[in-house]
């Protein structure tokens, strides 16, 4: 017997992320991770156990859950359900031609229409998604990224129609393009311009909405693409650097836009790692901004992200154990320090999620702020040996990473060379190996496999939205001023050959009735196409 334990004691055993740890963690591995005990304190510079001092003794995270599907008639149902049921913030789920700037009418539509997301047109389907909604009280974020400047646009003309002036939306946008083409493909125009029309977004925001983020540097999507969790670090930090570059070139200075700045982080399922990578994240954002940009204002290095529960991982197979997955995981988001966190619905590997299915998730974050006690302490498992030394050793590890992508001229020119995309790939390979040997189990998939029960219910989608969102177009371009549409769609062009913010002319656009899909297609002309080195 004892013969055994001595043995298991010298199986090494890793992280999801690879990370090898030890049998028992003690203050001695921690130092050689890196850890050095400075009696740190939440709230404080380098911001490691937290970004506020009492943490959510003094507010509790936003529960921000990502909807949207269908018509904007129906996902507005939806988000007055969520708010009716306690949650504080809207998240917005656009469909797939909306997130590629083409309209419903589109024939690269057809299909797609209202499928992952809702499907927005034109301003009037803006006004219906948040009918009855007041804008000035909920903050709203969307995930939306290469027409990210026309659906902010329709959400401040959409204020501004509602009565509520633009300086009192809270949100943010997630505008983040570098991952689109890591990771996620819906990307339209070529990397420079679309960086432009980011600085633009930054330039105005700073002008006019004081409290909207207008950037949400998102790993989930690089994560969800199968990154570590050290890559997810290192890739989306490195892209908001890119950012910071791309603003500071173009005039702005960094206190101007950097307190606007978010990011948006996935949680997977190894529950001791994740917590140390949110950590890790913070201090790491914290020394790069300092030691780079010597910022006056506290808050230009700052790291607050929200999160997301790791969609990748959940299983088709036995969907109800799923609740377990996102509770584990949602847990680490707390224990993390997130400020505002989303839980998926069990059934999402299966289909969009039901009404039923959405209620669970969102009582998943209400037992865990409520009845666990993790809201009670900042930084609960702070002192802990195993999270400080791997709070140290990922720290290090994606520091390394950033390095590398320095060498090529920063994340950009990394991205343009296909190196984060062949990184990804590996990690992802690697994972997939080790799920198919069965040195990695998942229950229901290659562990503990039993016979399915009956298939959740799944919600459907009507198959003739295509059509009448083709009949409200027709019909605004009918009642609108066409000529009026024709001439700011015009100036739309003409400004994109210039260094002028083509912001301001965009929300015209959008207050003149013109479509997404006309307004991305007069910045095409001059922008063009994009097809990355990848080929997706």
């Amino acid at each position: 017997m004892a013969e055994q334990e001595d043995s298991g004691t010298k199986e090494i055993r890793k992280t999801l992320g690879g990370l090898e740890i030890p049998h028992v963690a003690t203050e001695k591995w921690a130092m050689e991770m890196g850890y050095v005990n400075a009696n740190l304190l939440p709230g404080f510079a380098p911001y490691t156990r937290g970004i506020h001092e009492k943490m959510y003794r003094g507010k509790i995270w936003t529960m921000r859950q990502y909807a949207g599907f269908s018509s904007a008639k129906e996902t507005n149902i939806r988000f007055k359900m969520l708010l009716e049921l306690g949650q504080k913030g809207l998240s917005v789920a656009f469909d797939l031609p909306t997130q590629l700037g083409l309209d419903s009418t589109n024939r690269m539509s057809e299909g797609e229409v209202g499928k992952v997301g809702v499907a927005i047109d034109t301003i009037e389907d803006m006004k219906i998604l948040f009918k009855d909604i007041p804008l000035d009280h909920v903050s709203t974020s969307m995930t939306i990224n290469s027409p990210a400047m026309i659906l902010l646009a329709m959400y401040i003309v959409c204020a501004e129609e509602m009565g509520v002036e633009s300086s009192k939306l809270r949100g943010t946008i997630q505008n983040d393009i570098l991952k689109e083409y890591i990771a996620r493909g819906t990307h339209i125009f070529p990397p420079e311009p679309s960086l432009r029309l980011i600085t633009d977004i930054f330039e105005y925001c700073a002008n006019n909405l004081p409290n909207w983020n207008t950037i949400s540097v998102s790993g989930y999507h690089i994560r969800e693409a199968g990154s570590t969790a050290v890559q997810e670090v290192a890739y989306t930090l490195a892209n908001g650097l890119e950012y910071i570059d791309a603003a500071i070139e173009r005039g702005l200075k960094i206190d101007d836009f950097a307190p606007q700045i978010s990011f948006f982080f996935n949680c997977h399922n190894d529950f001791f790692e994740e917590i140390s990578k949110f950590r890790a994240a913070r201090k790491l954002w914290y020394d790069l901004i300092n030691e780079n940009y010597s910022p006056k204002n506290p808050k230009s290095s700052i790291l607050r992200f929200h999160t997301q529960v790791a969609g990748v991982s959940l299983t088709a197979q036995q969907p109800q154990n799923n609740i377990s997955r996102v509770t584990i995981q949602a847990l680490a988001s707390v224990c993390g320090g997130t400020q505002s966190l989303h839980t998926n619905s069990f059934d999402e590997a299966i289909g969009l999620p039901t009404e039923k299915s959405a209620t669970i998730a969102l009582r998943t974050q209400q037992i865990i702020a409520e009845e666990s006690g993790a809201a009670n302490v900042a930084d609960p498992l702070g002192g802990s040996y195993l999270v400080e030394g791997l709070t140290s050793k990922i720290y290090n590890s994606a520091r390394d990473e950033i390095n590398k992508i320095n060498e090529y001229g920063g994340s950009l020119k990394a991205i343009e060379s296909g190196y984060q995309q062949r990184k990804i790939h590996e990690a992802a390979f690697e994972f997939q190996k080790e799920i198919e040997s069965g040195h990695r189990k998942i229950v229901g998939v290659n562990y503990a496999i039993t016979e399915e029960d009956e298939p959740s219910l799944v919600q459907s989608i009507d198959s003739g939205l295509r059509e009448l969102q083709s009949i409200n177009i027709e019909k605004i371009m009918n009642d609108r001023n066409n000529d009026l549409c024709f001439e700011l769609l015009n100036d739309i062009k003409n400004i994109c050959n210039t260094n002028v913010n083509v912001f301001p002319k965009v929300i015209e656009a959008v207050r003149a009735r013109c479509t997404i899909g006309e307004i991305v297609d007069a910045m095409r002309e001059v922008f063009g196409n994009y097809r990355p080195p990848s080929g997706f």
